[in-house]
């Protein structure tokens, strides 16, 4: 077609011919949800990005926005695909300032080369954030989708972390929010408005993040509970107490068996405990904590350091992975709701698992409010009794109840079209379907994949 080929034409003299793959046996690596891209675009500026993005506007063709494709199995089917943009060439540090605690990097660098590059600087420092996959994750995807890992008990999220940014707008203008100081913004704070947009407000191509100092020492208790009930006292007596846990998981059974070997052939639940800091105050609080797991009902506790406490943490971290690995037909959830409910809500989606004849796996940042939960499929099965779909619901009315929200991780396309992935409509829709239309008024970024089908 001359058309698209005098585009390409022009793609070329923007990003190089080198960096555009079109070759149809590739592409097919590429598909989101069966939607398969006619090219990867793979600009190496902001400014490329923003010259690419302006030719897709133009010719009205939607792009979406990928890095290491770690977050590309969640949200909703693309209703379009016709590019990709691959951000791994944004992949450098463009500002290190350790002195006042404050990095600025581009989007395609991973966290695993970020966390890598601060640990050598001085007395070594780090950026607290611990998402799944942090060896793939780029930076770009984590803010995009927003995600977090256990230790957001203690360092909180992305939302608290990223200070400014630097995007690419859908009409290719290239913007700048916030800044290298944490209060510099007036007016509309852009930089917060494309966390978690799933990239369907803007490219993100350099952020900014606070920093803090490696810890010096980190271990984890792992307190094993013969019922779910002592396990939540537990956890529930540590949220009121002065203790500051960096991180708290609830695991049940399932989970158990298959993260934590010691414990594989025995009905338990696990509460782990992350601790970071200085070494006597670590020391002091494993020895506190062990006495009143005991008291309230404990198998006798272990303590994890150094490798077996990274161990334990990356298979918490990563457990989706672990189950491909396996080759295990999954479906995984996120349910946020009251903190003070995560008790009942574990208790009511085992029960409604049990009754569907279906297994789960569940692990619960106990002092956040979000339960993952990993549903193990029988694809034949599903096929006859759609009782996959049917769980779903009855697990969304669940967390309704306590105020929160539902959302499908992953899940194969086709059990995506019997469901809502967003968990059913949300009252700020309305203000975020307004926010796209103004902002991408020809819908080219992501469009389908967000929430209500933005």
């Amino acid at each position: 077609m001359p058309g698209m080929d005098n585009l390409f034409s022009r793609l070329k003299e923007v990003i190089g011919e080198a960096h555009i793959l079109r070759e149809p046996n590739q592409l097919k690596n590429f598909s989101v949800d069966g939607t398969r891209p006619k090219a990867i675009l793979s600009p190496g500026t902001i400014e490329e990005v923003s010259k690419v993005v302006s030719l897709a506007n133009e010719q009205r063709l939607s792009i979406i926005p990928m890095g290491n494709g770690t977050k590309m199995e969640m949200g909703g089917i693309p209703k379009k695909g016709d590019w990709i943009l691959s951000t791994l060439r944004l992949n450098h540090i463009t500002d290190s300032d350790c002195d006042n605690l404050t990095l600025s990097a581009e989007s395609g660098m991973t966290l695993s080369e970020i966390q890598s590059q601060l640990g050598k600087i001085g007395r070594g420092y780090f950026l607290p954030l611990d998402p799944p996959f942090v060896e793939k994750a780029t930076l770009g995807g984590i803010v995009a989708t927003n995600s977090s890992g256990p230790r957001r008990l203690l360092y909180g999220t992305v939302r608290d972390l990223m200070i400014g940014a630097r995007a690419v707008l859908p009409n290719g203008d290239v913007v700048t929010s916030g800044g290298k100081t944490v209060k510099n913004v007036s007016g509309y704070d852009l930089c917060k408005l494309l966390i978690g947009s799933y990239g369907t407000l803007g490219i993100l191509c350099e952020m900014t993040f606070k920093l803090l100092p490696l810890p010096e020492k980190e271990a984890t208790l792992v307190a094993p509970f013969p019922k779910l009930e002592e396990a939540v006292q537990f956890g529930r007596h540590l949220l009121r107490s002065q203790y500051l846990p960096a991180s708290m998981e609830i695991l049940n059974g399932t989970a158990v068996k298959k993260i934590y070997p010691p414990f594989a052939h025995q009905e338990l639940y696990l509460v782990a405990i992350g601790l970071d800091g200085v070494s006597e105050a670590i020391d002091r609080q494993v020895s506190e904590m062990s006495e009143i797991a005991k008291e309230k009902g404990s198998l006798p506790p272990s303590v994890l350091q150094s490798e077996s406490h990274a161990s334990f943490w990356k298979a918490i971290r990563d457990f989706p992975a672990q189950l491909k690995q396996e080759g295990k037909s999954f479906i995984s959830l996120k349910s946020n709701f009251l903190i003070s409910r995560y008790g009942e809500v574990i208790a009511r989606y085992e029960q409604m698992a049990k009754a569907s004849g279906v297994e789960c796996a569940l692990i619960c940042h106990a002092g956040n409010g979000v339960l993952y939960t990993y549903l193990f499929i029988d694809p034949k099965r599903e096929e006859k009794s759609g009782s996959i779909p049917s769980l779903i619901e009855e697990f969304s009315s669940v967390v309704r109840k306590y105020e929160g929200q539902l959302m499908v991780e992953f899940s194969p396309p086709d059990i995506k079209k019997k469901i809502d992935v967003w968990g059913g409509w949300r009252p700020d829709y309305e203000i975020m379907r307004r926010i796209k239309e103004k902002i991408d008024p020809q819908g080219i970024l992501n469009p389908g994949r967000f929430v209500g089908g933005i």
